[in-house]
């Protein structure tokens, strides 16, 4: 039977709810905002009817205008006395937010029919948002362009054999997640998945993070611990960054996938170790290999598979797609009014370079939809206005900064500064966060 939510502002006569009932409709009917938000949280509905007996004063239906915001997958009907239609507030909110209005007195008849409707809208709108999905993505990646098939299918061959693999691509284009699929989709998928960003690893500490150490290894080493790649024992190592590893690291790595066994700091024993190691790399590695700054045998251990993440520059029809998969992601997990991009930004959207790729359009749309007012996200909300569209002139290192930095800002901003919670999502650790706002210059008072 389908559930109807029904938020009024006063009693409403039985005979009305029977009358809705009738209509083969579940009626749940509440005036209280609390029971009301445990309602939305407990059950799942398609279709919401707001009553709003009054709108005097504003403040009285305050918690019915918020609830229908946060929950904009919604089809909301409202009925509402015709001196409240033209009350800009309530005017905007129909406009905006919902499927029809009725006025008071309310025909039951007639307003079980557009219930009717809204439902049916609902669900041909819901499967419509699932076949696109099934269509524009595959392996937790979306794209249909040419280089991304291409990718699907390095991604499917890298899964069904059990060798290594070497990923590369510019920042922000996705390495880590095509790693992810490649796990998920092969035998070892229900082992761990182990990522390690080797450019982040304290320099000192990387031996010990890989390969662990034994008590009293160096000072500091209180007790013995296991490293990150017997952690991934029967499952899959991702060495992010492998690139930025030095020499000695580079030697022990090489040895480990030689003999599939390691040693941990201070000890002697080798042990025996069964782990996948998928490898991924921004840089230019051919360079780093006639530098002189990457063995040439481990990279050739390495690169048993190759898989090269296309930047968006590569995948321009995938642009849009992407955007709008990112704002439904999004606009789903907080309060907004926007119901999709303004002409404008689709445009800005479709001719900016992209030169953090995914990672800066998934901020920038996240960053979007926190900040918008409106019913279309703008290139103002993009922050896109102001720039030159068709520049190629930012850094690598400059893109990525750019990236990070925005997605700090954007968690902060969601977790409303809350910094245990914001470097829980960011899987960093609190001293990290710290570092990282203090390198970008991200104050409170500056978001």
């Amino acid at each position: 039977m389908r559930k109807l939510l029904v938020l009024s502002t006063a009693a409403v006569e039985e005979e009305f709810v029977q009358k809705i009932s009738a209509a083969d409709w579940e009626v749940y009917w509440t005036q209280d905002p609390g029971q009301a938000r445990v309602l939305l949280t407990e059950q799942s509905f398609r279709v919401g009817l707001a009553l709003l007996f009054s709108c005097e004063p504003e403040r009285s239906i305050q918690w019915v205008i918020d609830l229908m915001l946060a929950r904009r997958k919604m089809q909301w009907v409202v009925a509402l006395p015709r001196p409240c239609v033209e009350r800009k507030l309530l005017s905007g909110i129909i406009a905006e937010r919902c499927y029809d209005y009725h006025t008071l007195p309310v025909d039951a008849q007639r307003l079980t029919v557009t219930l009717g409707h809204a439902y049916g809208m609902s669900e041909l709108t819901e499967t419509h948002l699932r076949q696109q999905r099934e269509a524009d993505t595959q392996y937790g990646l979306t794209g249909n362009s040419s280089a991304m098939q291409a990718l699907f299918r390095g991604i499917q061959k890298a899964a069904e054999v059990d060798v290594p693999v070497l990923i590369t691509g510019e920042i922000g284009t996705g390495k880590e997640q095509a790693a992810r699929a490649i796990h998920e989709n092969s035998s070892r998928a229900a082992a761990p998945f182990v990522v390690v960003n080797c450019e982040t690893l304290v320099v000192d500490l990387i031996q010990s993070e890989l390969f662990g150490h034994e008590k009293g290894a160096f000072a500091g080493a209180g007790e013995r611990r296991i490293g990150q790649i017997e952690a991934a024992a029967g499952g899959t190592l991702f060495l992010d960054e492998v690139g930025n590893l030095g020499p000695e690291v580079q030697a022990n790595l090489l040895r480990f996938l030689e003999e599939k066994k390691i040693r941990r700091l201070g000890g002697t024993k080798p042990i025996p170790t069964n782990v996948r190691v998928i490898a991924a790399t921004h840089t230019k590695i051919e360079q780093s290999l006639r530098d002189g700054r990457f063995r040439e045998d481990l990279f050739y251990r390495l690169n048993v598979l190759h898989l090269r993440v296309p930047t968006l520059r590569e995948r321009r029809g995938d642009v849009e797609l992407l955007a709008r998969y990112f704002f439904n992601k999004f606009s789903a997990e907080v309060k907004t009014v926007a119901k999709g991009f303004s002409r404008d930004a689709l445009e800005v959207i479709n001719r900016y370079d992209w030169p953090g790729n995914v990672r800066e359009l998934m901020n920038r749309v996240r960053r979007a939809v926190l900040l918008s007012d409106g019913p279309y996200i703008s290139p103002a909300d993009l922050e896109l206005e102001r720039r030159s569209l068709g520049r190629g002139f930012v850094t690598l290192d400059e893109a990525r900064m750019a990236a990070d930095r925005e997605v700090i800002q954007a968690t902060l901003l969601r977790t409303r500064f809350n910094i245990a919670r914001a470097a829980q999502e960011l899987s960093v650790s609190r001293m990290t966060l710290y570092r990282l706002m203090e390198k970008y210059d991200i104050r409170r008072d500056s978001l």
